[in-house]
């Protein structure tokens, strides 16, 4: 016999959790403030079963659904866990669980569906702490598989499991993260939005290119200006400014000024029409602008660029052996073809006395396909030596995005910022490394776990990144992990 959950708030997170208790096999009480909105969300999940069970995706029968609108607080007390998917005020969860502590039995689990805040915090006052903890679900959450089961700081050991067995018996992957600001995917994951606010803002690229090379090149399923307009800005500002606050105004988690300005102009991203894009039937496709074919060159020169390699034995242009060890393949031009490590073009330019692209990283230069990638010439190179590295990417069947000459360009500042914050939260003791990886695959849908990420790379590799942007723009925003540094000196790995 499954034991009766209880879901406050009947919005969009409330009915998806209700909607996943209820499959598997629970009575489910749904309550809400709000007159009818309970109701609404029960018609609502059994449309959605209904149309599920139409598609083949799963077999139930919406009707027997066990699904009752509660009326008030009493209404719970046959409820042996309760999950808040309330607003994200800390005052208010607190008054709830108090409230509900009067209610509820005395082993009945208080689980909050809170993305931020702490469950101690949340916990602060309650007669009973040790039963209270965090069950962060993702949207849609039928459709999400992680949740991150957070214990407070008086959590029982007993509790935490007990909502873990819970939720992996719904289908569920579950992490376990420390109480920390942002938890696992909240916190390693601003770097995704954060770096593109500032390529745009730095007006190197546009947001169907930044998007386009992150998708193309990087692998992430969606860019970050298409996400965020899905999420919505107020959202993801939100979210972006709680965190940034919670650690003290830290410069790694600085909200963007920009974002700002469209969610007080009301551009909120697909709910409102606009955002970053336009949305709705009278919008345009976006659309990145690829570099025009180019004729590839006829041979290049390798002078000991070995992680430039794959990327030309793609191209299927002869490759000459060199006699410099400087880590750096010539074009005919005489030109200079560079990986990025942060540095920008122009300084690699005055280093080596002859005009520098630099090319970015992908997620794997052997196997991308479709990809989208960004390189950036150095002030004053001539327009036959970009021409020449542009028609030999593309002869690798990718297309070429040549931007502003930006330090780290696109993928390259955005994989080390992600692998730098994870490696910070593996120092810090937020989560083990699995969780790490399995959190940010599962629950923000990056293609790779970022401590699997830094350790395809190289810890040395991504400290020298962070080091030469710390050391480029003077922020520091990209000041290495310590954990990450230590890595780098070992030669250890990450994850």
């Amino acid at each position: 016999m499954h034991h009766t959950v209880a879901v406050v708030g009947a919005g969009t997170m409330g009915a998806g959790i209700a909607q996943v208790a209820a499959l598997a096999g629970h009575p489910v009480l749904l309550l809400d403030a709000a007159p009818g909105a309970a109701d609404r969300a029960i018609a609502g999940i059994r449309d959605q079963v209904k149309k599920l069970v139409a598609r083949g995706k799963i077999d139930a029968d919406p009707d027997a659904l066990d699904l009752t609108a509660a009326d008030s607080l009493d209404a719970l007390a046959p409820a042996r866990i309760v999950i808040e998917a309330i607003v994200e005020d800390l005052a208010a969860k607190r008054v709830l669980f108090n409230d509900l502590e009067r209610v509820v039995a005395p082993d009945c689990i208080l689980a909050s569906n809170t993305s931020s805040l702490s469950p101690t915090a949340i916990a602060a006052g309650a007669a009973h702490p040790e039963r209270v903890l965090g069950l962060h679900f993702f949207n849609p959450v039928p459709r999400m598989r992680l949740v991150e089961v957070i214990s407070g700081a008086d959590t029982a050991a007993d509790v935490a499991d007990q909502a873990a067995d819970l939720v992996f018996g719904w289908g569920k992957t579950v992490v376990r993260a420390a109480p920390t600001p942002g938890f696992i995917v909240n916190r390693v994951a601003r770097p995704f939005y954060a770096e593109a606010w500032r390529l745009l803002q730095e007006r190197a690229a546009s947001p169907e290119t930044i998007d386009a090379v992150l998708t193309g090149a990087g692998g992430f399923p969606m860019g970050p200006f298409a996400l965020m307009d899905l999420i919505g800005h107020d959202v993801n500002e939100a979210v972006t400014r709680s965190v940034w606050t919670a650690f003290a105004h830290d410069p790694r988690f600085e909200p963007s000024r920009a974002q700002r300005d469209l969610v007080e102009a009301g551009r909120l991203g697909r709910k409102t029409g606009q955002g970053i894009y336009h949305h709705g039937a009278e919008a345009s496709p976006t659309v990145a602008v690829a570099a025009p074919p180019r004729p590839a060159p006829p041979r290049v020169t390798d002078h000991s660029a070995t992680d430039l390699r794959a990327l030309t034995t793609r191209a299927g242009a002869p490759v000459l052996d060199g006699y410099h060890d400087t880590g750096v393949m010539e074009l005919p031009s005489g030109a200079l073809l560079v990986r990025s490590t942060g540095v920008t073009a122009t300084e690699l330019a005055a280093r080596h006395r002859a005009p520098v692209i630099v090319v970015d990283r992908t997620l794997d230069d052997a196997t991308a396909t479709a990809a989208a990638i960004a390189i950036a010439a150095s002030d004053g190179c001539p327009a036959e030596a970009a021409d020449e590295a542009t028609g030999l990417l593309q002869s690798a069947d990718i297309a070429v995005h040549v931007i502003d000459d930006t330090p780290g360009l696109i993928v390259t500042r955005t994989v080390a910022m992600l692998v730098n914050l994870a490696a910070d939260a593996l120092h810090q003791g937020v989560a083990d490394a699995a969780d790490i990886d399995t959190a940010m695959r599962l629950g923000a849908g990056h293609p790779l776990g970022p401590l699997t990420w830094g350790d395809r790379w190289g810890a040395d590799t991504v400290h020298t990144i962070l080091t030469n942007l710390h050391d480029g723009y003077g922020d520091p925003r990209y000041r290495p992990s310590p954990l990450l540094r230590r890595r780098a000196l070992s030669g250890g790995r990450l994850a």
